[in-house]
């Protein structure tokens, strides 16, 4: 019987293509309890910690910046359109390089985990990236409609 099952070959009918192979993990790994697998654990922490900054800041620091730098282009230029595309465009940019940041901070987080002795197979990127979507988007919503915004409760408009 022919291989020609997609997800055998990758998604292809003709063979797997080069570097597509599934993972195959060693053994479970073992937990030895030593200084160095202690190490590790602390440095897997200190990689998640970093990995759940950058993501919060996709929802926080970022949008908050580049609210900023889309007003600064609107008064240099006295046009509200090019300070709305510079906005979303240095928005895209920043955010595509948080992502690229945070999914290499993963893979180095998993591979901290299992030197730890922790048989860690799938990373914590979704997790993360959806939890600080839930709590840090909510909170930056709820600045910018009642905070800083159009209808703000804390700063009366002028008469």
């Amino acid at each position: 019987m022919p291989r020609n099952d997609p997800t055998d070959t990758g998604g292809l009918f003709i063979g797997r293509r080069p570097g597509t192979t599934p993972l195959k993990y060693r053994d479970t790994p073992e937990r030895l309890g030593t200084r160095r697998q202690r190490i590790d654990g602390l440095l897997a922490h200190l990689v998640l910690l970093l990995e759940i900054l950058v993501a919060a800041s996709c929802w926080i620091a970022q949008p908050i910046g580049m609210l900023w730098v889309g007003g600064q282009v609107q008064y240099h230029t006295n046009s509200v359109f090019t300070g709305v595309i510079v906005a979303f465009f240095g928005l895209l940019a920043t955010v595509m390089c948080s992502l690229w940041i945070a999914v290499q901070l993963d893979g180095l987080w998993r591979i901290l985990r299992r030197a730890a002795g922790h048989d860690q197979r799938n990373g914590a990127l979704g997790s993360v990236f959806a939890w600080t979507a839930v709590i840090c988007g909510g909170a930056f919503l709820i600045w910018l409609i009642f905070v800083n915004g159009p209808g703000s409760l804390t700063m009366p408009q002028p008469s």
